[in-house]
């Protein structure tokens, strides 16, 4: 790690002695089923699926030509709208092997916020699943697309969406004006054993994904990645965690999310390491229960998804031997709750870190070889190839142990936002920095500390207050499970702090006492004005408190704003 101590300047720049990958994710693919074909690559638990590297390859081989012979060439968008399932896992490598974009998309998605989606970035074609849970995505495209169905299978003409051509279904039953997964990477299955003419030219730069972000402050952007983003963020963070190839990784988060896809699929399979879905979506006890019967040697998930499985256990130990490590990510991570991880999941070698889908993932991260200390207070140094830089309003660098906007540049810098160049030059300067919209601070050793968001300040009576770290505080109080605190209306301060707080099963206590717990212990203005007791959060798919949300509720439950707002 290099950084400007002769200037004590929060400026911080990852080691590159090793040399990045130079290679699309299709031929990263090809290279470990040659050197681990016989190793598990996949298992999906609720499909009974269990797959070697040499199964998937085939698979995504099949699929790839079947895309191509349906008209599909490098550089077209394909969606994919799912839950977890295997073959989510097949499009992703298999748009690869073609040089095709793939499109994420949240399978919480209604229907204007698919038509949204869709029309944004122009897709060709659509995998999705027939149903998930309460979502019925066929009948939600018939809504949009009254064509489907009146026009020959495969070749849809949409007024709507004139660029849409081809919906593919992952249901094993027929319907019209769709066609089934199944057939269409058989039929490619077919055209590879006769001799498939793969697409030649396809380049690391490319870009290959299309992440949305996750919209928990607004209107979703496109933000768009490349091979090489991809596959060296994956890639390092490995090497950072320690990864085998006999490692077997529990994954349970969606992966429409980067950290799913990336930090999941993309990281086990560059290490010939085996990775395990536990289901459609989100299970505590589905996950313990993979980790058991599967011997993981490693658990990945967000805050609020360990907090879930620790609730498990209390009520259903489970035999967690196997584990040794993982990831906790995706949003801040309490220190208390990292302590309870490595202590009570037996993962004495977890990581924590931060990214963001912008920088292809991972932008710092701890290591298994840092302190339990490193790694209960910060987020680790800046990954390699990577520079990182703590900037004041101004845009002048900070010195270190200031607080800042955390500005980032680097191989893993997305692309841009697909046809937002105003809001991609806003994001990224002509020098190449990205604006992360976080707030951090660096030590003299480079390790980070992400304190708040600049959006997820509360301004109360013109004092910039951090959410953040009054939800690391209040998480202190033993009755505490989780705290979001947001800010409420109010005529006086303009904000004021509302502490929604979810308590541990059995617990009990008062707004008052809460209150009187943070007195003496943090500064006045920082108490929380009003306190609420919540059951639940509400969460994106990918677990990120949708603070807009508990903010507004808060409010109307205060009677602080109009409730039919």
């Amino acid at each position: 790690m290099e950084d400007n101590a002769r200037l004590r300047l929060s400026h911080f720049q990852g080691e590159q002695s090793q040399p990045l990958i130079d290679a699309t994710i299709g031929a990263a693919l090809d290279d470990v089923a040659e050197r681990y074909g016989d190793h598990i690559a996949l298992v999906v638990r609720h499909q009974q699926v269990r797959w070697s590297y040499r199964d998937l390859k085939r698979w995504a081989d099949g699929f790839a030509a079947g895309l191509w012979q349906a008209g599909l060439r490098p550089g077209d968008r394909i969606g994919i709208w799912a839950p977890n399932c295997v073959e989510w896992t097949v499009t992703q490598y298999a748009s690869a092997k073609i040089g095709l974009i793939l499109v994420n998309l949240n399978p919480a998605y209604r229907a204007a916020e698919i038509e949204y989606a869709l029309t944004k970035v122009g897709c060709k074609a659509l995998v999705f699943a027939h149903s998930f849970k309460s979502s019925r995505y066929l009948d939600m495209l018939r809504s949009l697309i009254p064509e489907i169905g009146k026009s020959r299978s495969g070749e849809l003409h949409s007024a709507a969406m004139p660029e849409l051509r081809l919906l593919i279904c992952t249901a094993l039953e027929c319907h019209d004006g769709v066609i089934r997964f199944q057939d269409v990477a058989e039929k490619g299955l077919r055209v590879v054993r006769e001799g498939f003419a793969w697409p030649r030219g396809l380049k690391s730069s490319d870009p290959i994904n299309i992440q949305y972000t996750s919209g928990t402050t607004g209107a979703p952007k496109a933000a768009i990645l490349s091979h090489r983003g991809l596959l060296n963020n994956a890639w390092f963070t490995g090497q950072i965690c320690g990864t085998l190839e006999g490692d077997a990784i529990c994954v349970p988060l969606p992966l429409f999310h980067i950290f799913g896809m990336l930090t999941g699929n993309l990281l086990a399979m560059l290490r010939g390491a085996k990775i395990v879905h536990p289901g459609d979506a989100f299970d505590a006890d589905s996950v313990l229960s993979a980790v058991e019967d599967e011997r993981c040697t490693s658990l990945y998930g967000t805050p609020t998804m360990f907090v879930s499985e620790l609730a498990s256990l209390e009520e259903r130990p489970r035999d967690l031997s196997s584990l040794r490590t993982g990831i906790i990510a995706g949003a801040v991570v309490p220190m208390e709750l990292l302590r309870r991880v490595m202590t009570e999941m037996n993962m004495t070698g977890v990581v924590n870190g931060y990214g963001m889908t912008e920088t292809s993932s991972a932008i710092m991260v701890t290591s298994p070889t840092d302190t339990a200390e490193r790694r209960v207070t910060t987020v680790g140094r800046v990954v390699p190839h990577i520079e990182a830089k703590i900037v004041d309003p101004a845009g002048t660098t900070v010195r270190i142990g200031e607080a800042g906007e955390i500005l980032v540049r680097g191989y893993s810098t997305m692309l841009g936002y697909w046809g937002d160049p105003e809001t991609t030059s806003k994001t990224i300067d002509p020098e190449g920095w990205l604006r992360t919209g976080d707030l951090g601070m660096f030590d003299e050793s480079g390790y980070g500390k992400i304190v708040g968001r600049i959006k997820d300040m509360i301004i109360r009576g013109g004092e910039n207050i951090s959410c953040g770290e009054i939800e690391e505080f209040l998480l202190l109080h033993p009755a505490i499970e989780s705290a979001c605190v947001v800010g409420v209306p109010d005529d006086r301060y303009g904000e004021e702090l509302c502490a929604c707080l979810k308590l541990k099963v059995g617990s009990h206590v008062k707004e008052r006492e809460v209150q009187e717990f943070c007195k003496g212990k943090i500064s006045h203005y920082k108490i929380p004005r009003y306190v609420r007791f919540v059951d639940d959060f509400p969460l994106t798919t990918s677990g990120k408190v949708q603070k807009f949300l508990l903010a507004k509720s808060s409010a109307q439950l205060l009677g602080l704003i109009n409730p039919d707002l």
